[in-house]
Formats: structure tokens, C-alpha cells, sequence
């Protein structure tokens, strides 16, 4: 039995991480069975993290070596605990398939039959791990552990909780971030067969029912007044107004490399342009919920979340009782991409189950939680560059101004004004450029709550640096793929993956009219990958993306079936913020409510997706965000190569590409 101390929410860990101890341990993958871990700092704590969490695309990265070690371990002491019962050396025993045999005689015991004698050996202080050459399970295409309970409908996910006598409850929050709730009629919600109660909060108000239909009918009939509060005027216009007029002045050095000032002043050719990206929201297809059920001085709770313990703190806290007090069930996550990082839905819940007898789960409507959500944070970049007299960079000089989501969520994390997360993928560039300067500027925008969102800072600062080298190609009149290359001298794995999916998409044949390639590299989360998209504009300025190749070299693979869904995954995700995605805000509302208004790729608009994977000796790498992000500026890129539009703001903007236009 594994007791897993990270989270399951599409991205494969209940399957790979098995792979690991069942590797070293010598058992099948069908021989381990997974519980999921309670909260506790202490035991579950990610080793790359600091905390109890699944995120940063590091749960294999930290499994790695603590999960084989540990089956080795037991391993060892199981032959350890055989031969004993034998009386013969350990050398002449070995493990396979949950059994120790001794091999002069063919004897066998069952790892059960030795676990209470192995439980008593020392734990070995001397591990000698498996190589590479010798892996039974790790690098095989594995079928996943939990795909027959997902298609057969047994898994349990936090929406699916159903303890006795639970009832159901949807809820208003305060249209306007920091908002009050002013006054509520509830004579019609009281009267809608099923309601059994009405729960008001300072900021939000709960429908409590016998089933969700009741309480959605209930919270429609329901009148409400808010006060705006501080943030009635908040628009997405003054929040980017506020974030350009931040580049002006200097932030904190994140890197800085040479004289960057001479360089330019000295250059042969100079190029300055500014990006913007907006606020996305997550969007996951299991909307935000949690069940809870306070009694006399305890809190149960049933949730879907990636930072348990966090979520445990919380939940204490909004109950008034101590950590120890709260038990929290985690369960299967329909879709975290960071938002279930977050505790404020646990807290939400825990708030509104003080008022009610038994236990309640909250469901949040789509509207509320596309509106409510924590998004990933806008962000605003002046960018400049010196060429020499052959077009390649001697200088570059990046200053962007966004929140810090480390500095609320791990204050720890955040020193001398940088966070590694709002920094990665715009320094420790894979290119060689002699003299460099990146600045952040820290700007919190009112009212509008930030937070981790599929590969957060590289999915702002790899769009920003891929499509500024871009501009750099274009600027030296050269191609897109040999510009960059003359740049990897010193990045053999970024070479490697660049000269892959350019030889994959057929890059440098020939394309119809406003049909273009793309391209883009990033090393961000321990992996490296180069992308190629393959576009095609309309007359009307709709674009289609016909095709994307992907290269990764994500280090030594333990499931290449999960690092191919993974990049498939992310692609998907990135391609929908590159054309749709925007979270706009005005009078201190966010205007998207549903997937009318907030689209998500369809399927019939999917592209066709290669994922070729470079072998490694390397240690692992992250999959759960990496595809997401290098796909955005290839997207753009392709855009520019079909029409010559170079478009520095997202999402896509079909009117500027319109032929003619």
C-alpha cells in the first residue's frame, strides 16, 4: 500500500509514481494499491516544495529518488528477512514479483509471509538504486491505474462525496472583489419546494437544498443588493494602464549579464517592443465544491484539493478549532491546473456549514466559478534588444511589471522583490547572448486575486522571449530556426530538441497563401522543448492551427505514454489561451460567466499533435505544464510567418489579420 502523497487530477501520478517503488520493491504495478494522504506537513511534505503540495510540475521530479530508495529499501530488507528464515546469505537470494527466492534451491516466500520479519531489520543506510540499463517498468508505455474506475464511473472525485443526510448548496458571491452583501429578500428563494435554508455571509449568500435543481431555482429567486466596496471602478484598462506606466521605472535585477547599456548604445541595429498578456481563468471541467459537516468541536471535510494541509489550515481557521480537529478526505481532482492551491473554497464551505445541521456540499455554478476564480495574473513587458552588423543579439533587456503569486502563497519564497516562479522562463535563457538585463517590477492589481495557473510565469515569459527572438529573426531577414540555432552553442539539449521539430514538421517546404510555420524553445520545470506550429488564416482573420510537432527531452522517462498525453494536454491548454483566452474586468466585475463567453477549445478545432522524445540520461524533468506554455509563441509566430502580423498581445486578435486589413 502506497500512501500517496501526491494528488491525482488528470496528470498521471497515481500511475508513474507507482512505477517508481514498484520498480525498486521488484512487485507488479498491479500489485500496489494507493490511498491518498491526509494532511500532514511533517510526512507528505514535496521535497522541491517545501510544503504538502502537487503543483510546479515536480511530482515525479521529487518522487524520483525518494520513492525508489524507499522500495529499495524494503526490498532489502524483505531478501534480508528470507535469508534469515533460511539461514543462507542474501547474496544468494533474490527479489521478483513479490516473492524473495533463493536461487541455489528455488525456494520462494511471498513478500507477505516475510513482512513482519522485515519490518523488524534495520533500514539500510547503503541504497544502491537501479540503472537505467536494468529498468523492468520505468520506460515503458504503461497503461494508466486509474482509467477503468474514470470509464466505469467508480472513481470518486470531491463533487462526487455523498456522506448521510447531505444536503446540497449553491451560492452568491459579491459580483465585485472586496464587496459586501447589503440586503437579500428571500421570500421567493423560502418558497421553492426543496429549499430547507437561506445562509448569509458578509460577502456572499447560500442556498441550502434538498438537491442542486432546488438550490439553483432557490438562489435565482433570491433578490440581492451588494456594496461595491474599494474596487467598484476597477477596469481591465486601469490595470494595464498601471502595469505600463510601472516599466518605466527600474524593478529588482533578476539577471544580469555584462553591459547591457553599451552593448545597445553601440549596436548596429536596436529593436524595442512591449507584450501584454491578460488574466485567464482556470476553468476546470469539475467546477469549485466541498463538502463539509461541522459538529461539536470537529470539522469533516471532503474535498478535491492539491495542498492539503494548506487546505486543512484554513478549513481550522474559518471553524475556530485546531488543525488536529479537521479531517479532510482528499479525492480524485477534475482538473487543478493550479487553482486547487487555493483553499478559499474549502474556507468558503467551512463558513457556510456553521450554519447548517448535517453535513452540506457546496457546488459552485460555472458562473461562479469562472467569475470567483483566482486567475493567472496580467502582466506588461518593455523589451529591447542590439543587434550587430551580421543581425545577431549582443544585447537584450527585458523589464515586466505583474503580481507575485509566491509572495502571498509562500511568503518565504519571495526575496529581495523575485520569486523564481514570476522569473522562470525569462532568465537562464538557453541562448548565448554576451550581455543581458531582466528587471521585475512587483504590481498587485486591486481587487483582482492572483494565483498559479498551468505554468504561470513561463507561460508569460516564454511567449515574451519566443516571440521576441522572433522579432530578432525577422528584424536580421533570417530564418527563424537557423537564427536560433547560431544561439545554442552552449545548449546541446535545447539544440537537440529545436533541430528535431524543425526535421519532424517538414520546416522549409513550401506552404500555400497565409499558411505559416512557427517556432518556439523553452527550458522551464527541469524539461526542454522546442515546438512547431503550422497555422493557417482565413480571409476573416479566424485562425486554424493545422498541426503542431513537439521535441522533448524531459530527462529519463518513467511513462513516455503520460509524457505524450501531457504534451498533448498542455498544447491543448495553450492554444486556448493564444486564441480565446482573457479574463476582462469592468466596474470591478469580471464580464465572462460561462464557456459562451470564456471558450475553451473544441474538438473539431483541435490541432493534429506529434510528441517526439529525445532519450536522456538526465534526471527527470516536469510534463504537467510544460507543453502549455511553448506552444503560444509558436502559435504567434506561425501567424506572422502566414499574414506578417506580429501580434504582441493575447489572446489572438482576428480583426488586425483579416486580409487587407
Amino acid at each position: 500500500v502506497l500512501i500517496m502523497p501526491y494528488v491525482e487530477m488528470g496528470q498521471g501520478t497515481y500511475t508513474s509514481i507507482p512505477m517508481l517503488i514498484a520498480e525498486e520493491l521488484e512487485v507488479d504495478l498491479d500489485q500496489v494499491e494507493l490511498q491518498a494522504a491526509p494532511p500532514d506537513e511533517k510526512l507528505y511534505t514535496n521535497p522541491l516544495l517545501g510544503v504538502q503540495a502537487t503543483g510546479n510540475s515536480n511530482a515525479i521530479r521529487g518522487a524520483w529518488e525518494p520513492m525508489r530508495r524507499a522500495g529499495a529499501s524494503a526490498r532489502m530488507m524483505l531478501v534480508s528477512a528470507a535469508a534469515k528464515r533460511w539461514a543462507v546469505d542474501p547474496d544468494a537470494c533474490r527479489a521478483e514479483r513479490g516473492e524473495v527466492i533463493h536461487v541455489p534451491t528455488g525456494r520462494r516466500l511471498t513478500y507477505g509471509e516475510l513482512a513482519a520479519d522485515a519490518a523488524l531489520e534495520p533500514v539500510p543506510t547503503d541504497v544502491e538504486l537501479k540503472k537505467p540499463q536494468d529498468f523492468r517498468l520505468i520506460g515503458t508505455p504503461t497503461k494508466r491505474l486509474d482509467t477503468p474506475a474514470k470509464v466505469n464511473g467508480s472513481a470518486v472525485y470531491g463533487i462526487d462525496a455523498r456522506p448521510d443526510g447531505v444536503k446540497i448548496a449553491t451560492l452568491a458571491q459579491s459580483p465585485v472583489f472586496g464587496g459586501r452583501l447589503a440586503k437579500v429578500d428571500d421570500t421567493a428563494a423560502k418558497a421553492v419546494n426543496g429549499v430547507r435554508q437561506i445562509v448569509r455571509l458578509d460577502d456572499a449568500v447560500a442556498v441550502v437544498a434538498d438537491h442542486m435543481g432546488a438550490a439553483l431555482k432557490g438562489l435565482d429567486a433570491l433578490v440581492l443588493e451588494w456594496d461595491d466596496g474599494p474596487h467598484g471602478n476597477v477596469s481591465t484598462d486601469s490595470i494595464r494602464e498601471e502595469l505600463e506606466q510601472a516599466t518605466f521605472n527600474p524593478g529588482a535585477t533578476a539577471q544580469r549579464i555584462g553591459d547591457v547599456e553599451s552593448a545597445i548604445a553601440n549596436a548596429a541595429t536596436r529593436v524595442e517592443a512591449t507584450y501584454n498578456v491578460p488574466f485567464l481563468a482556470h476553468a476546470a471541467m469539475e467546477p469549485m465544491n466541498c463538502t463539509v459537516h461541522v459538529r461539536d468541536g470537529e470539522c469533516e471535510i471532503w474535498v478535491g484539493n492539491q495542498a492539503v494541509a494548506r487546505a486543512q489550515a484554513f478549513a481550522a481557521r474559518a471553524a475556530g478549532l485546531p488543525a488536529e480537529k479537521v479531517i479532510l478526505h482528499n479525492h480524485l481532482i477534475g482538473g487543478g491546473f493550479g487553482r486547487r492551491l487555493e483553499a478559499d473554497g474549502v474556507e468558503r464551505a467551512v463558513e457556510i456549514a456553521k450554519q447548517v445541521e448535517g453535513p452540506v456540499k457546496v457546488v459552485w455554478t460555472r458562473e461562479e466559478d469562472i467569475q470567483h476564480d483566482m486567475y493567472r495574473p496580467m502582466w506588461f513587458d518593455r523589451i529591447s534588444a542590439g543587434l550587430d552588423a551580421n543581425g545577431m543579439p549582443i544585447a537584450w533587456n527585458n523589464r515586466f511589471a505583474g503580481p507575485s503569486v509566491i509572495a502571498r502563497w509562500l511568503p518565504a519564497g519571495f526575496n529581495d522583490g523575485l520569486d523564481p516562479d514570476t522569473t522562470e522562463g525569462a532568465i537562464n535563457l538557453v541562448y548565448t547572448i554576451p550581455n543581458l538585463n531582466v528587471e521585475y517590477v512587483r504590481v498587485e492589481p486591486p481587487g483582482i486575486p492572483t494565483a498559479f495557473w498551468r505554468s504561470v510565469g513561463p507561460s508569460h515569459n516564454v511567449f515574451v522571449t519566443e516571440s521576441f527572438m522572433d522579432e530578432l529573426a525577422a528584424t536580421a531577414g533570417q530564418d527563424p530556426v537557423a537564427y536560433r540555432l547560431a544561439l545554442l552553442e552552449n545548449s546541446p539539449r535545447a539544440r537537440a530538441v529545436l533541430s528535431l521539430a524543425a526535421d519532424k514538421a517538414g520546416w522549409g517546404e513550401k506552404l500555400p497563401e497565409r499558411v505559416g510555420r512557427g517556432v518556439s524553445i523553452q527550458n522551464a520545470f527541469g524539461s526542454y522543448l522546442a515546438q512547431v506550429a503550422e497555422v493557417e488564416v482565413a480571409d476573416d482573420g479566424t485562425v486554424g492551427i493545422r498541426r503542431v510537432v513537439c521535441a522533448v527531452d524531459c530527462g529519463i522517462v518513467v511513462n513516455p505514454n503520460i509524457v505524450q498525453a501531457q504534451i498533448q494536454s498542455g498544447i491543448m491548454f495553450g492554444v486556448t489561451a493564444a486564441l480565446y483566452g482573457a479574463i476582462t474586468v469592468k466596474n470591478g466585475k469580471v464580464e465572462q460567466g460561462n464557456f459562451d463567453t470564456y471558450e475553451i477549445l473544441r474538438m473539431q478545432d483541435a490541432p493534429a499533435v506529434e510528441v517526439h522524445i529525445v532519450e536522456s540520461t538526465e534526471a527527470p524533468g516536469g510534463m504537467g505544464e510544460t507543453g502549455t506554455s511553448c506552444v503560444v509563441p509558436a502559435v504567434t509566430n506561425a501567424i506572422f510567418a502566414a499574414t506578417g502580423k506580429r501580434l504582441r498581445q493575447l489572446p489572438v486578435d482576428t480583426a488586425v489579420l483579416q486580409r487587407g486589413s
